[in-house]
């Protein structure tokens, strides 16, 4: 048989024998079966021929979105030899967690479905909000406009032209009250993309859930306050990398002793593959973040097995479905083995990988925009498929603007569909085992960890964030990715194929009246408020901010902690853009370093 192979290795089934070894029965398969089809009737690749679409002898190849070469067939030769259940598998709710953290997958729990909604005023979020808990959703998240996103007041000068039009415009603790209003928040989980200000609007939450009446002790969501993808992909940045880590480390400190069932931060893949990047970068760039996370806290003196359980990620689902299965997958078993191996991790709630994850909303193009509804089922499916414990399904009209009531009504039931009718979620792991996923998820994990000896030898993330190598990276991905697009070998329905004229749909507009109705609450709230109170709470926080936080023993926090003075500023009303204002007079802001 070796001769045979040798013979072969110009032949259509080279790639039968490269890099694997298949049974004889395979072998005989190739030779006999599939041999005589290849020359009788050649493989045609999905797009143009040319790039990407042909290996190195002209035949055609087939990848993935990402540019990952694709088999054929996959059968046990494209497994290690040493391959097994246990110990590459394992059992959902076991060690390695390849089938998911929890023993009966969805059948006791279904995803929670947490429409990421906000735009306008509070008090016009506030109705969204009711309407999608009215209609079957499960949890909210929260997205927030520009300015509150960087820091600023809707009154501010940078604010101009921004104010409520990419999510809500939240300016002090008297639009957040109004945000919540009638939403009991000790029984309603709420997720915050919100990142360099994500202490202060966190600040703000736990305080209207006090005047609730809620025990911060039983109150559950998530703040995403994920600075170093900031960096790295989103670019809403305020202060440079080391204060911005202490911010985050901050919130762990405080967010173990106070709020227990609160996750501190949401670790984000997402923005990284909306800029661009592979499946496998998105990977391993956010599982790193999450070990450099670990670090700071550690150098902190914090204890891993405190704040660890509170660790969550969010990650993107896109179009190509095994791969992003695969992705999930891998996740949860590189996880696993960091916290357990890398940090000493003992508490068994620390090593599970808990997720939330978004359709990608870069994969939805403005024309035909419709046709969007099937994509988002398509990666709603790969995340359900993969495990993950919350979703957020785009809307169709996304590439057009916020989404109308119509649309983020389609989205919501797009998750009850599969949640209700498709039947997916009765069984834990259902392509478990199949050898395609399997090679896949073995490719995603080995890709992940050589990208972390990577970045170890670079001195951690933030290190290799100032020299711009995640950055270079993302960008090398986004423009092969284009080029094949523009050259056809890559084909978007309705984008570069299958193109008809068709008049766009109905979307919601914001104008801007918005900014005029937040300025004018703005300018009643500094008449009403006390100034020589928001001054000295202000003052105190600057104060804590210039020292250097120390871990105490006994449970407490750090008496230079950030956040217990943030939440008495919030309480006095000082608005988000001055409490940013007062850590930017200690911290300064960041500029970009290039990545010419």
């Amino acid at each position: 048989m070796a001769q045979k192979k040798s013979d072969t290795s110009e032949m259509p089934i080279a790639d039968v024998t490269e890099k694997r070894r298949p049974s004889e029965s395979e072998d005989r398969w190739a030779e006999k079966t599939l041999l005589p089809t290849l020359e009788k009737s050649p493989e045609k690749p999905i797009g143009a021929a040319s790039g990407v679409n042909l290996d190195e002898h002209g035949r055609a190849r087939f990848t993935t979105i990402s540019g990952v070469p694709i088999r054929r067939l996959y059968t046990q030769a494209d497994l290690p030899a040493d391959w097994n259940y246990d110990e590459y598998l394992g059992y959902p709710g076991e060690p390695p967690y390849t089938r998911g953290i929890h023993s009966t997958g969805y059948r006791g729990k279904l995803f929670t479905m947490r429409q990421f909604s906000g735009f306008a005023s509070p008090e016009e979020t506030n109705q969204r909000y009711k309407y999608l808990l009215e209609h079957g959703g499960s949890g909210l998240s929260v997205a927030f406009d520009l300015p509150t996103l960087m820091g600023y007041d809707s009154d501010h000068p940078a604010s101009e032209g921004e104010v409520g039009k990419c999510g809500v415009a939240i300016d002090s603790l008297e639009d957040m009250e109004i945000l919540f209003d009638g939403i009991d928040l000790e029984k309603t989980t709420v997720s915050m993309t919100i990142n360099s200000p994500a202490s202060v609007l966190w600040a703000m939450y736990l305080v209207v859930a006090e005047k609730q009446g809620a025990d911060w002790k039983k109150i559950s969501g998530t703040i995403q306050n994920d600075i170093l993808k900031e960096y790295i992909a989103q670019k809403e940045y305020i202060y440079p990398p080391a204060p911005s880590m202490r911010l985050v480390v901050d919130t762990f400190e405080f967010g173990s002793r106070f709020t227990p069932r609160f996750n501190t931060i949401s670790i984000s893949g997402y923005h990284i593959r909306e800029a661009g990047s592979t499946a496998l970068q998105e990977l391993a760039f956010t599982l790193y973040d999450g070990v450099e996370y670990v670090e700071w806290a550690k150098r902190r003196g914090l204890d891993v097995d405190e704040f660890g359980p509170r660790l969550s990620f969010f990650f993107n689902a896109h179009n190509d479905f095994f791969e992003e299965i695969a992705k999930y997958r891998a996740a949860r078993k590189i996880w696993y083995r960091v916290m357990k191996d890398r940090f000493g991790a003992k508490n068994q709630r620390t090593w599970l990988m808990r997720f939330h994850t978004q359709t990608a909303g870069v994969s939805l193009p403005a024309q035909q925009p419709r046709n969007n509804i099937a994509r988002v089922a398509l990666q709603a499916l790969a995340a359900v498929l993969g495990g993950t414990q919350s979703l957020h399904t785009d809307a169709y009209d996304e590439a057009l603007a916020l989404p109308t009531e119509e649309a983020a009504r389609i989205a919501l039931r797009t998750q009850q569909i599969i949640a209700y009718e498709s039947g997916v979620t009765h069984t834990v792991d259902p392509f478990g085992g199949s050898y395609f996923l399997e090679s896949l998820t073995l490719q995603m994990e080995n890709g992940a960890f050589d990208y972390f000896g990577k970045l170890d030898a670079m001195g951690g993330m933030v290190k290799a964030i100032e020299r711009g190598y995640p950055q270079k990276e993302i960008a090398e991905a986004s423009y092969q990715y284009q080029r094949a697009v523009e050259a056809k070998e890559k084909i978007i329905v309705g984008v570069n194929d299958f193109i008809v004229e068709e008049d766009s749909p109905k979307i919601l507009y914001i104008d801007e009246s918005v900014a005029r109705q937040q300025s004018a609450k703005l300018k009643t709230l500094r008449q009403k408020r006390s100034s020589e109170e928001v001054q000295r709470r202000l003052q105190a926080l600057k104060k804590a901010a210039a020292q250097e936080p120390r871990a105490e023993s006994a449970g407490a926090i750090s008496s230079a902690n950030t956040m217990p003075y943030i939440i008495d500023a919030v309480r006095a009303y000082a608005t988000v853009g001055e409490i940013c204002e007062a850590l930017r007079v200690v911290y300064g802001t960041y500029t970009e370093v290039s990545i010419t």
